[in-house]
């Protein structure tokens, strides 16, 4: 059964300017580790927008938007052996999302120079 589905779409311009402007963007809103495959990336900020679309995705499936010990940066958008996208949770994030009782999530990014988007399914 499913419990919920999310999408985003985004300008990959305007995450690049926010990181390139805002002091403390990529933190406040990247885990160390998704800051660490971006910068390695030929077309970081198309990596870096689809990662901010799949949040904001994830967001939306669970049908609450922003909980209370909810923080950006301890929601991770990571790449298995074979690259499939998934997520997980970190810090007070983690106990949050453990509230809800959430089954499988599924995660999908694409990207292009210009525009990013992500859908995200959890099961129940």
């Amino acid at each position: 059964m499913i419990f919920g589905i999310g999408t985003d779409l985004i300008e990959v311009e305007r995450v690049a300017e926010k990181m390139e402007k805002k002091s403390g963007f990529k933190e406040l809103v990247f885990s160390p580790a998704e800051i660490i495959y971006c910068e390695t990336m030929t077309f970081k900020y198309e990596h870096y927008a689809a990662r901010f679309a799949a949040k904001e995705a994830f967001l939306k499936a669970i049908g609450t938007g922003w909980r209370n010990g909810t923080a950006f940066n301890e929601i991770e958008i990571y790449n298995d052996e074979a690259g499939k996208p998934g997520i997980r949770f970190y810090g007070i994030t983690a106990k949050t999302m453990a509230e809800l009782k959430m089954g499988k999530i599924f995660v999908s990014l694409s990207h292009l120079k210009t525009m990013a988007c992500a859908m995200v399914v959890i099961e129940s």
